[in-house]
Order: C-alpha cells, then sequence, then structure tokens
C-alpha cells in the first residue's frame, strides 16, 4: 500500500480508536462488520520504554531479560485501548538503535542490590526488534538513542569523576567533552538508517519516534551532591553540561531525523519539566529509588514518569 494511503488508514482506526476512549463499550460491541481491526502496533526502544526498574511495576511475561514492566508506557496504553489495539512490545533494556535495525542483543535482566545480577541470567539473545514488524504493521513506536551515546558509561565516569574531585568543577564535561559531536554525528547515521530500515519493512506503518524526559534540572543547583536518590556524586557543572551537551542534543537528533524521514516525533521534554530526578514531584528516579529497603533507579522514570510519557504517546497515536 503507497505510503500516503497507509497513514490515511491508520488514521482512520486512530479516529475510531478516540471514539472508543469516549465511548469504550459501544465501540467494542459494535459488529465486526462496523468495527475497524484492532490496531497492529510494535513498540520497540530501549531501558526508558521497557521500564527496567522495580519503580514501573513487575516484569511482564514471559521474562527473556529485557526487563519489560507493567508500568512502561506501552503497557499503560495498552490497557488503556484495550482490545483496540494489538500490541507486541519488543522493547528491551540495553538496546541501541543498532539492536532495533539488525543485530541481536544479550539482554541482562533486571539488576539486584546490592549489585548483583538478575538470578534467572544469562539470557538467550533476543532477535532485532525489527523483525517483529512486517508489511501488515500499522504502527510503530521506537524510544532509543541514549545507549549509542554510552549515556550509562558516561554517567558512571561523572559520579567516580565528582567524587575524586570532591564536588568540585565539571571533571566528566573535561573527559567527554570532545567525544560527544562525533558520536552525535554517528548517532545521527544510525538513526537514519534505523527509520529507513523500519519504513522499508513496515511501508504501511506510521511510525512514532519518542525522545526523552527532563532527568537533570534547568537549575543543577536544585541537586543535592553526595545524594544517592539524586545523582549522587555527580557535580552540579557536570549535570548542567550533561543537560545541554547530551540530553537535549539527543533530542534534536531524534527529532530532526524523524522529521526528515517523515515520521512523527513525540517531544516527552516539555510535559516532563518540574519533574527531573531533583525536583519534588520527579518522574525520575536517581541512582536509587529507596535505600530502605534498596531498590535500583538508574536514572530512569519511575510508574508517574511513565505514566506522563504514556499520555502524551497516546495522544501521538490517537491524534493520527
Amino acid at each position: 500500500m503507497p505510503r500516503l494511503l497507509s497513514r490515511l488508514a491508520v488514521a482512520g482506526t486512530a479516529a475510531v480508536l478516540a471514539a472508543g476512549l469516549t465511548s469504550p463499550t459501544a465501540a467494542l460491541a459494535a459488529k465486526p462488520a462496523e468495527r475497524a481491526r484492532a490496531l497492529s502496533w510494535v513498540a520497540m526502544g530501549d531501558s526508558f520504554t521497557a521500564g527496567v526498574i522495580e519503580a514501573t511495576g513487575a516484569e511482564t511475561e514471559p521474562r527473556d531479560g529485557c526487563a519489560r514492566t507493567v508500568e512502561s508506557y506501552p503497557e499503560i496504553i495498552r490497557r488503556d485501548l484495550g482490545a483496540l489495539t494489538d500490541l507486541r512490545n519488543v522493547s528491551c533494556s540495553g538496546a541501541t538503535t543498532e539492536n532495533v535495525r539488525a543485530t541481536k542483543l544479550s539482554p541482562l535482566g533486571r539488576p539486584l542490590p546490592p549489585l548483583g545480577t538478575d538470578p534467572n541470567a544469562p539470557y538467550p539473545p533476543v532477535p532485532p526488534q525489527i523483525d517483529s514488524a512486517g508489511p501488515d504493521t500499522d504502527l510503530i513506536t521506537v524510544g532509543v538513542g541514549g545507549n549509542d551515546l554510552g549515556f550509562g558509561q558516561i554517567l558512571l565516569d561523572c559520579i567516580e569523576l565528582g567524587a575524586t574531585h570532591l564536588g568540585q568543577g565539571a571533571p566528566c564535561k573535561d573527559k567527554y567533552d570532545t567525544q560527544l559531536p562525533s558520536r552525535l554525528g554517528q548517532l545521527r547515521t544510525d538513526y537514519a538508517a534505523m527509520l529507513t530500515a523500519l519504513q522499508a519493512k513496515a511501508p504501511s506503518a506510521r511510525v512514532i519516534t519518542v525522545g526523552y524526559p527532563h532527568l537533570i534540572p534547568e537549575d543543577t543547583t536544585h541537586c543535592q551532591y553526595g545524594d544517592l536518590l539524586q545523582f549522587a556524586t555527580v557535580t552540579t557543572g557536570d549535570l548542567a553540561w550533561a543537560r545541554t551537551a547530551i540530553l537535549e542534543p539527543l533530542n534534536a537528533v531524534i527529532a530532526r531525523s524523524s522529521t526528515d524521514h517523515g515520521d512523527t516525533f513525540v517531544d516527552l521534554y516539555p510535559a516532563s519539566a518540574g519533574h527531573s530526578v531533583c525536583d519534588p514531584d520527579h518522574w525520575v528516579d536517581g541512582i536509587l529509588t529507596s535505600v530502605l529497603p534498596l531498590r535500583y533507579g538508574l536514572v530512569h522514570p519511575n510508574a508517574r514518569g511513565q505514566a506522563g510519557a504514556a499520555a502524551v504517546v497516546e495522544r501521538a497515536i490517537l491524534g493520527g
């Protein structure tokens, strides 16, 4: 089906879904001939899509090491829309654009404190996420890119460097700043290749890309040095640098690539403003979610953050 016609078809289905939200009983009670088929949707992405941390609930079954959770935004939307969608959630912790497009991933599962591994690990490799899409796919959502930049390792190094520098200066910036332009340039290339591959694999699908939320406040002095419920020993200088040199450029790369490919970019940044790790009503947990009991947050959205993301992504799905 030509891509334009396919988008019109999906938009028509979205209108039915929107009607279902206002009158779900009537929509689901309609005769089969009067009701559009369920929207075939594949959710792809990394840990920000999968959920992973305990603050987003139990893992979904069957467990394959990707640590998808019941309060992740695809699962929230699945429950909201019920039988109106047919979701295949293949998001996976640790995924990069390459793991979406072409390469298997060996997932690590959900880590357990103190720095323990998932008791069911090791897990077998999972297929490239693109394998779950095909000619009959109506919708793809994909949230990925942070692991391409090495965000996890950068965070760990910022914690260590901040501790050795006793909270002074921006030692992580000093280590990584000159590397970021090339990493962002490679991400632009790889993200574009991923979107091209998705369009080729599922030519009838509407593709919605999902950015990253506010992790770091505009005023980093709101963050308490040494607080494990926030960014531990990352300096305020490095936090300000990470927001403007990593997170915001990452979202800009995703937005630009999405526009260039005629896809829809969902910007989580505006809705999550004022809900960073260091804000009182935080939608993102810090290094730890809690000390007693010891639960990891790993700078990931908690249940409130996933619900906030679900609201924005669901509007994009229904809005056609």
